[in-house]
């Protein structure tokens, strides 16, 4: 089975990764950002690495969904193929950081892989304001990320909210303005029934944890 946490920067994502990999006893699959060549260029001058960037991501993000389409476990992924696609590359594209060939390359890629790719069993969408992003992002204290432009969030939000108003999965959302799974256990056991009717229904007679 395959489960993933998406939303946008700041959200809480690997926070709640890591959260349900203990609950469930499920392998969790992280967002590497230490061994990312481009990350702190990318934050420094998008315009200038927007492609490089994408491009390692969507080969690792592939990887990764190949070896989970392999894997007979549970497993729980930080942020998946479809954001960059859909949301990170077309954002950087529609603020002019990234060029017309460059995203139609990047976009050709993305669409042969998809021929090889299904959705996750269940995608959990945390969505947040731009204010508690903007909390959440100085608070872990990150000092590549806090050069970002409000301008580069807000178009992130915008894409992502396009993005599951169509998406076609499984979904559960989480409100991550109210809903605060990381420092309040009530706030978390209300998650994890959620996903446990979703996944395993009302009486389950399959449980994984």
């Amino acid at each position: 089975m395959h489960i993933a946490v998406a939303g946008n920067i700041g959200c809480g994502k690997t926070t709640l990764t890591r959260m349900l990999a203990q609950r469930y006893g499920w392998t969790p699959r992280y967002e590497s950002v230490a061994d990312n060549p481009y990350l702190a260029d990318f934050y420094a001058d998008m315009k200038r690495w927007s492609f490089n960037l994408q491009i390692y991501f969507l080969n690792r993000r592939f990887k990764e969904v190949v070896e989970i389409s392999k894997s007979q476990e549970f497993i729980i992924q930080d942020r998946t193929i479809f954001e960059d696609a859909c949301i990170f590359a077309p954002n950087l594209h529609d603020q002019s950081m990234m060029s017309d060939p460059d995203f139609d390359n990047y976009r050709d890629l993305f669409d042969l892989m998809m021929s090889l790719v299904k959705l996750p069993d269940l995608m959990i969408y945390i969505r947040s304001s731009i204010s508690t992003l903007v909390a959440q992002i100085q608070k872990r204290g990150r000092e590549y990320e806090q050069t970002m432009r409000l301008d580069y969030l807000q178009g992130l939000e915008r894409r992502y909210e396009q993005w599951i108003a169509d998406y076609q999965g499984q979904l559960l959302i989480i409100d991550g303005d109210n809903c605060k799974f990381g420092d309040n256990p009530e706030h978390f056991a209300q998650v994890t029934d959620r996903i446990d009717t979703m996944l395993y229904g009302l009486f389950p007679m399959f449980d994984n944890h």
